[in-house]
């Protein structure tokens, strides 16, 4: 993870690594060529800095140029394109198992949704830890 609270993937293997360590991921498919992108992206590092449970909720950017495999893989063809993750597998939110575009309302409410069960799965380990 960088230091701004967001993973840069790499590689394929990157990806599977995040998924299989963090409970819930949200990934913004991006290319840095894309407008409404570069447009959403602060919105996208903010909900990481606010939303962000080591383990428990991860936000990852795949650049679908740098790593086409992941774009495939999730038929990715429009940037940006956000994609939820539950236990290494895709998941809807909200009804939206896809967010297309710089929808910043729609994304907001998915990461609220997300960090809301994120921190009550924290807490609970958390709880039964301290047992």
């Amino acid at each position: 993870m960088s230091s701004d609270g967001v993973n840069h993937i790499a590689s394929h293997s990157d990806f599977d690594s995040l998924l299989s360590t963090t409970r819930y991921v949200i990934v913004d498919f991006h290319a840095d060529w894309c407008g409404p992108c570069k447009m959403i992206a602060p919105h996208f590092l903010k909900m990481a800095s606010t939303y962000s449970i080591p383990g428990f909720l991860a936000f990852a950017k795949v650049d679908v140029d740098k790593v086409g495999s992941v774009a495939q893989k999730y038929g990715v063809a429009a940037m940006p394109t956000f994609m939820f993750f539950k236990d290494a597998k895709q998941v809807a939110v909200n009804g939206n198992v896809t967010i297309q575009g710089a929808n910043l309302p729609t994304l907001t409410q998915a990461a609220e949704k997300m960090g809301k069960l994120a921190k009550a799965k924290a807490d609970a380990a958390a709880a039964a830890g301290s047992a």
